[in-house]
């Protein structure tokens, strides 16, 4: 649809950018996405690398809406859909980005989008297409010589296509959570049971033991206040060990709440 035109053009600079000459690029000469040659075909016959230097935003905009947008009827295309395949057919040519649409809705891959392919396109949902389209097209780039080299930008560009095109069908970009399984520690039940026996038996020692010596002080004719301490003693310590058992149980039942959790 036209109304996207200036939007999908802000998009696609950004990808291009600005001036390059890049042994390594097919494509030679290329200023914000323009090469020389098509430079000369639309708007200048006779254009040098300087006149595409200094090409203007009006003649960047009627070399892409000729030779891209309208060559793939994207005005004709779903909201998203016309972006992603405009895009492509930028960065790829605008004949394959039109045998690859053809290929997924089913009509013959002429690589012209007509009345045919545009109804086909319509019995499909655009998010479905969008996301073949982006696939494909990555595996196209993967298989060409030049991939070692330009991988980084053509993987991030395809990237942010797909998921600017998808955000105008309305749908996100589907993102992958990766879930990391933690092993929790295990506290067995038998632990709580283990540690009440302990506290016990310790309070039942230290209790008896403190009762013991103060029977065995007076048996020894102790003074009284010798036999109190002694039992007193022994019970003080036992009561500690009982209180430090109790605290030691329910740190426990708090650690084993925490891993429940």
């Amino acid at each position: 649809m036209d109304r996207n035109f200036e939007r999908a053009l802000k998009l696609v600079l950004k990808h291009e950018g600005g001036w390059s000459d890049h042994p390594a690029d097919p494509g030679g000469a290329t200023n914000k996405g323009v090469t020389l040659a098509t430079f000369r075909r639309y708007v200048k016959a006779d254009a040098t690398k300087a006149d595409l230097r200094a090409i203007t935003d009006e003649q960047v905009a009627t070399v892409y809406y000729r030779h891209y947008w309208a060559a793939v009827m994207a005005h004709e295309l779903p909201a998203g859909l016309d972006y992603a395949v405009f895009d492509f057919a930028v960065n790829s040519g605008p004949s394959r980005a039109a045998k690859y649409l053809q290929a997924f809705v089913g009509t013959k891959q002429d690589g012209r989008v007509g009345p045919e392919t545009l109804k086909a396109v319509a019995k499909h949902d655009a998010s479905t297409l969008i996301d073949a389209l982006c696939d494909k097209r990555m595996a196209f780039l993967k298989g060409l010589k030049t991939w070692p080299t330009f991988k980084k930008g053509w993987t991030s560009r395809v990237a942010d296509v797909r998921a600017q095109a998808l955000a105008w069908v309305g749908r996100p970009a589907d993102v992958q959570k990766v879930e990391v399984e933690v092993e929790k520690p295990v506290v067995p039940e038998k632990v709580d049971k283990e540690v009440k026996q302990k506290t016990n038996w310790l309070t039942y020692i230290f209790g008896a033991g403190g009762i013991g010596s103060g029977a065995i002080a007076f048996l020894r004719d102790a003074d009284w206040q010798t036999i109190a301490a002694l039992m007193a003693g022994g019970v003080v310590a036992g009561a500690l060990s009982l209180a430090a058992g109790i605290w030691i149980v329910r740190r426990i039942k708090a650690i084993k709440a925490e891993i429940a959790a």
